[in-house]
């Protein structure tokens, strides 16, 4: 087969047969293949319109359309790494002789400065819970947990009871892709735990068992939208109004290492990057404090 030839015919087939290698051999989470699929059916209605094959010309005329449907240049890059991906397996299942995406350039995205939380902040988001209520134990421990280890939210709220060892002070986690990392854990976020597990668990699971470290009153873990809600309350209660996520606790997580001096290379360990160009969008963070201090501190500033 020559170029995408015969591609349109068969697309959503081909679709269902990538999204499939991407779940099982790739081991990719959800929220990714969801991306995945949401684009190649995007992609898959366009390329039907008018029968034609996708080549080169058909996928920038593809790629015309989202700039003119307001897509912003992050969003139409991912979309142009999705079609990269999906040509690239067609390619290695012998489908497809080249890929049409070959030499294009990926739309120019600016580097934003990741919301972060200072430390006088962080502390107030932190003492924000009730702790005389099982659930107040229950957010203060993820809080200090999220803030201590950077997890993502998804990796927070699976943690399982077995995950955690509080006596060395790390916590096993499984990230994008099914890999697993170690991540050490600090003194007052296995104290916030070790006070959830001695009471606040207990109360609330009421003898019932569960395999989750974090969980609500019928014994399962807390979604990842029901902690969003819930730091969103406690951001509101500490007056923290900006957009307070998981997320801002996972940056704030590694802008804080690397202002007390850690290299790159071990946040992205931490963070669970499997490339460091991903970790990398914080240097953004450390030169913008550097210009801070200059214009702060220099004589001559």
């Amino acid at each position: 087969m020559s170029g995408a030839a015969g591609l349109t015919a068969d697309l959503r087939s081909q679709t269902s047969a990538f999204l499939n290698f991407c779940r099982i051999e790739k081991g990719l989470a959800a929220n990714s293949l969801a991306a995945y699929s949401a684009d190649l059916e995007r992609f898959s209605a366009f390329a039907g319109e008018g029968g034609e094959i996708p080549d080169r010309d058909r996928i920038r005329q593809y790629l015309d359309t989202l700039y003119r449907a307001g897509l912003s240049n992050r969003s139409i890059a991912r979309h142009l790494t999705t079609l990269r991906s999906f040509f690239g397996f067609l390619m290695r299942e012998g489908r497809l002789a080249s890929d049409p995406t070959e030499h294009m350039g990926t739309p120019k995205q600016w580097q934003t400065i990741p919301k972060y939380l200072s430390l006088e902040e962080i502390e107030k988001i932190i003492q924000a819970p009730d702790l005389s209520r099982p659930n107040g134990l229950r957010d203060r421990a993820m809080m200090e947990l999220l803030y201590a280890t950077g997890l993502r939210v998804s990796e927070l709220c699976r943690v399982g009871l077995g995950d955690l060892d509080l006596n060395f002070g790390v916590i096993r986690t499984t990230g994008k892709g099914n890999k697993q990392r170690l991540v050490p854990v600090g003194t007052s976020a296995i104290e916030a735990v070790r006070a959830w597990t001695g009471t606040g668990r207990p109360a609330m699971l009421k003898g019932r068992a569960s395999r989750y470290l974090f969980v609500t009153a019928r014994g399962g873990c807390l979604s990842r939208q029901a902690f969003w809600k819930l730091l969103a309350g406690y951001g509101r209660k500490a007056g923290i109004f900006h957009g307070l996520t998981p997320h801002v606790l996972r940056h704030s997580f590694a802008t804080h290492l690397l202002e007390g001096g850690a290299d790159l290379r071990s946040v992205q360990v931490m963070l669970g990057h499997a490339d460091i160009s991903t970790t990398q969008i914080y240097t953004h963070v450390m030169r913008s404090r550097l210009r801070e201090t200059v214009d702060k501190h220099h004589p001559r500033a």
